[in-house]
């Protein structure tokens, strides 16, 4: 029965890419991360309410982070296991569809690849309106007044730290535990990017879904940092800047304020020969952060659609790499 069910995992994980990349989110259907952030907003109401110190809303806090990944990672759970071992004939096949599109629903390599490129064809095009509007819709720093340099690069630190979260993330986890573990991760996930924040409000009830974001992530995006190095060795067929990213990402990883998005930035940076960081704004305040990797000259424009084609096969590496380890798996 083992055997069976990773040869389904295996399954499942195939279809539920190829569909990502097919569909990405389709508007119409109910998309579960929706229905975990309405869960997470009527908790929060919910919490708030009876608790009001600092130190009761950590502990609201704690609270919505453990009950929002529980509830999840279980009705996860309870379904993979209502479909595959008691549904039979047509019925199962029907719940083994339903798996395929919960799994792809943790994946996110279709719109994060469509949103970085939207951004780098406006540029190409010379509309630095519209790269503005839609780099405004996946970063959250401010973009008003952005120039062509500086908008390629929040692009290239999105895509290179959404591959980690958005990609290579959920395929470590549905590889640990299959769907049940790659959905409480989108779980995770969908609470730092909802109260995960270092402002007033979320200060303290967003403390531990922030610090549980940075413990599920710490692996992830160091995988991710490998495989864009290995990635730019596939692309240029050139152990030189495949070390250039390795090294850099070692190097520079570190010095980002999150304890992982700098090591795929820093690895992406290493790769193209550009500079990430350096002073954002962010709700009209200056953040002074540390550069990551070395520009060739002062002048340099960074090849933006190399990184969309280095994140594009670092997915795909990732993607190849997890169905070996399920067939590893497999072996008796």
């Amino acid at each position: 029965m083992e055997i069976i069910n990773h040869h389904i995992c295996s399954i499942i994980l195939v279809l539920a890419f190829f569909l990502d990349l097919l569909m990405g989110d389709p508007p119409p259907l109910p998309h579960p991360v929706r229905i975990i952030g309405k869960g997470i907003t009527l908790l929060e109401r919910c919490l708030r309410r009876p608790f009001s110190t600092p130190g009761q809303e950590k502990t609201a806090g704690m609270l919505l982070a453990v009950l929002v990944v529980l509830s999840v990672f279980l009705a996860a759970y309870l379904v993979e296991k209502w479909v595959l071992f008691s549904l039979k004939g047509l019925a199962r096949l029907a719940g083994i569809l339903f798996l395929v599109y919960l799994a792809a629903s943790t994946i996110a390599a279709k719109e994060l690849l469509k949103a970085g490129l939207r951004v780098i064809e406006a540029v190409k095009e010379g509309d630095m309106g519209r790269a503005r509007i839609h780099l405004g819709m996946i970063v959250g720093r401010d973009v008003h007044g952005l120039e062509k340099k500086a908008i390629l690069k929040a692009a290239m630190e999105t895509l290179s730290e959404n591959l980690s979260d958005g990609v290579i993330a959920p395929f470590f986890y549905f590889i640990l535990g299959g769907l049940p573990l790659a959905m409480a991760y989108k779980a995770i996930n969908t609470l730092d990017s909802m109260v995960g924040y270092r402002n007033e409000k979320y200060m303290n009830l967003g403390w531990a879904s922030a610090r549980l974001d940075d413990i599920a992530n710490y692996i992830p995006a160091r995988i991710s940092g490998l495989l864009i190095a290995l990635s730019s060795f596939l692309l240029y067929k050139s152990r030189m800047v495949c070390a250039d990213s390795l090294r850099t990402m070692v190097r520079d990883g570190k010095r980002h304020p999150s304890p992982n998005s700098g090591y795929p930035e820093a690895a992406l940076a290493g790769a193209l020969g550009v500079s990430l960081g350096g002073p954002s704004t962010y709700n009209g305040i200056l953040m002074e952060k540390p550069c990551i990797g070395q520009e060739k000259t002062a002048d340099y424009l960074p090849p933006s659609f190399d990184a969309i084609r280095l994140v594009r096969l670092s997915s795909f590496t990732g993607f190849f790499l997890s169905l070996i380890i399920l067939f590893l798996w497999e072996l008796p």
